[in-house]
């Protein structure tokens, strides 16, 4: 393949979007060193701020979704949607990539239509078992789909649907020989099972309140934790901070924090399930239901439904939690099914295997 790549990568809204699009991105650059690689985001988003921080160039677009109830906003989505349109022409037009990938959320709908226009090779990366709006229009006209779910081909064009998985850090394919390491760097005892509470980034409410509302049963039974309570809600929880409960805003160091957990509590972001089968520790997923077309819900019981792992919706914790996760932890053979089971749905080679389909993209093209 030829030196001087050009690739313009879209996403944003959320991290589950970005995270992705910059794995996808660095593979690109270790592949290709002299590649010029672009990202277009929307404007306000936190694209704006994490791209350049992982050290790529990034253009903003004055674009939104449509909000699902009836909102005097809408009204200028069309002019959003034009003035998108004129801009991605622009981007394009000058830029000159070689090949547009499309990670999801609001800006990847009007750039790769754009692409797609112009003929230039194009590929969506999809992460949830349950596609989003945006990619599910592209998906019509984009050359390459590149997804985690098998379920996604009832939605997608299933000849052009490669199952790859999602994009994953990988210093986690080996966190299970860190074990001794973690223990020690966040000061827990070797005798104590652990449990690992992971809320995302800005935190969850709902599963800060439920930590804070069993802490004396987790200490009764023996139970450590390390509790990721997130920025918004850091202030509220941290006077818990004891030797048994480790309360953090941001865990720098998540490959530690999968090595000493036995057992994790998590939400379902599409991100994160990628990341737990590679690990492959037991899960209880307390899906969000706070996101578009309940896709966390779907992408939790994509893997609940092969013995996997443990699902509570949040309206159900009050009456479940605590019968089904205390007995989950004394039950040593189901634990050991759900670490096996959830193993086998890991797919740790992903960010290659869409690289893989990019560089045949652009072989095609040449040809």
């Amino acid at each position: 393949m030829k030196e001087g790549l050009r690739v313009i990568l879209s996403g944003g809204g959320t991290g589950g979007h970005i995270y992705p699009a910059i794995a996808i991105a660095d593979e690109i650059k270790r592949r290709h060193p002299s590649a010029e690689i672009l990202f277009v985001g929307a404007k306000d988003r936190m694209e704006m701020e994490k791209v350049p921080q992982a050290g790529y160039e990034i253009e903003g677009l004055w674009i939104s979704g449509v909000d699902r109830s009836f909102s005097l906003k809408n009204f200028i989505f069309p002019f959003k949607l034009m003035s998108s349109l004129s801009k991605s022409r622009k981007i394009i037009k000058k830029f000159r990539p070689d090949v547009v990938i499309g990670t999801g959320g609001f800006a990847s709908g009007p750039l790769l239509r754009v692409a797609i226009s112009k003929g230039i090779p194009t590929l969506i990366q999809e992460q949830n078992s349950l596609p989003g709006i945006t990619n599910r229009i592209l998906s019509k006209y984009a050359n390459t789909i590149c997804a985690a779910y098998e379920k996604v081909k009832e939605v997608f064009p299933a000849e052009k649907t490669i199952i790859t998985g999602n994009p994953v850090r990988q210093d986690l394919l080996e966190v299970n020989e860190l074990r001794e390491e973690a223990i020690e760097y966040f000061k827990l005892s070797k005798e104590k099972k652990t449990v690992l509470v992971l809320g995302g980034s800005l935190g969850a409410r709902r599963i800060n309140r439920l930590i804070e509302t069993y802490l004396k049963k987790f200490r009764e039974e023996e139970i450590q934790l390390i509790w990721q309570i997130g920025k918004l809600y850091y202030e509220d929880y941290k006077k818990y901070e004891s030797s048994n409960v480790k309360t953090k805003e941001f865990i720098n160091r998540m490959d530690l924090a999968y090595a000493a957990a036995d057992v994790i509590i998590s939400r379902a972001g599409a991100g994160s399930v990628s990341e737990l089968c590679i690990v492959g520790k037991p899960v209880l997923f307390i899906p969000s239901p706070n996101v578009a077309e309940n896709h966390q819900a779907k992408n939790a019981m994509a893997v609940t439904e092969h013995d996997a792992a443990l699902m509570i919706e949040e309206d159900e914790l009050t009456e479940r939690f605590e019968p089904c996760f205390f007995s989950l932890l004394k039950d040593e053979r189901r634990l050991e099914r759900f670490s096996a089971n959830i193993k086998k749905l890991a797919l740790p080679h992903a960010t290659s295997a869409i690289v893989d389909e990019v560089e045949k993209l652009i072989e095609k093209k040449k040809k």
